[in-house]
């Protein structure tokens, strides 16, 4: 049974009186959409599989996919030293419930007929097991974001997508152009991911986290491959962008880029999924 849930977490959600987000209506009875929480786990580990597969359908769409790279992953509810992810060798256009993956830190798979993605399994296992509130990861060889990350620098807050990440994210040049393949090569991004839902992988590419839902790192990782190309666009031009002031920025961050801001964001795709890709239920 759902019921709705009350609030969000991570410290990074505004508050506005009983509400999480000044989005969110002040008139009853208006269609909004509602966080839910669950009392089944069979039901939790369902939904979470659902937008799991949702979130891999979100990413073809945006052309993210590069071969058998790129991966999401979601920590399971009943089972938090398991997650699951997409399967190896599959487009995320063909992810389905069916054939995703559960897997444990150690790189055994527990359900599921497809091997692992090894780099994901070695980036996306070092983060869940360093950090037991991440409930969310995402990667991905993006254009724009592998692009961005050759520079070894931080996002500016140039625009008010970018405001998103202001503070809220790190630039990791450990290991920087190697493949994540070996045992404890990802550990330098799960210690980054400690306070922040974004890390940029110098001559690597983008990773995101979330503390929330699989909808909010998705999310925000599309929001980031964009950030990247705002910025790379901007300074194409040899101009200088006027940068959002710190404490607006900050502003900004807390009421439109937190972690149900995320997932809000993530419903207009999911809706729009659900009735053009039924087969993702499969």
């Amino acid at each position: 049974m759902l019921k709705v849930a009350e609030k969000t977490s991570g410290d990074k959600t505004a508050t506005i009186g009983d509400r999480v987000s000044i989005y969110q209506p002040d008139q009853d009875g208006l269609t909004f959409p509602e966080v839910p929480v669950f009392e089944d786990p069979a039901a939790e580990r369902q939904h979470l599989k659902e937008r799991l597969v949702a979130a891999c359908r979100a990413f073809a769409l945006q052309n993210f996919d590069y071969g058998f790279a790129g991966h999401i992953s979601v920590r399971d509810p009943e089972h938090p030293h398991l997650y699951w992810t997409n399967p190896m060798a599959v487009h995320f256009r063909q992810v389905k419930v069916s054939n995703l993956v559960l897997a444990d830190h150690e790189g055994t798979v527990i359900e599921g007929r497809h091997a692992l993605n090894r780099a994901g399994f070695v980036l996306h296992a070092a983060i869940h097991e360093a950090q037991p509130d991440i409930v969310a990861v995402c990667h991905a060889h993006t254009l724009y974001g592998t692009a961005f990350a050759a520079l070894g620098k931080p996002l500016a807050p140039i625009s008010q997508d970018a405001c998103a990440f202001f503070d809220d994210h790190k630039v990791v040049a450990d290991q920087a152009g190697a493949v994540t393949v070996k045992d404890g090569s990802g550990n330098g991004i799960a210690e980054a991911f400690s306070d922040v839902r974004a890390v940029i992988h110098q001559n690597h590419g983008l990773l995101t986290a979330s503390r929330h839902s699989v909808d909010d790192a998705a999310f925000w990782f599309i929001a980031l491959e964009r950030c990247c190309q705002q910025q790379l666009a901007v300074e194409a031009t040899s101009q200088t962008a006027e940068q959002v002031a710190p404490e607006r920025a900050r502003h900004s961050r807390e009421h439109v880029g937190n972690d149900f801001i995320g997932w809000l964001h993530f419903q207009t795709i999911w809706s729009d999924l659900k009735v053009s890709q039924p087969d993702m239920f499969e």
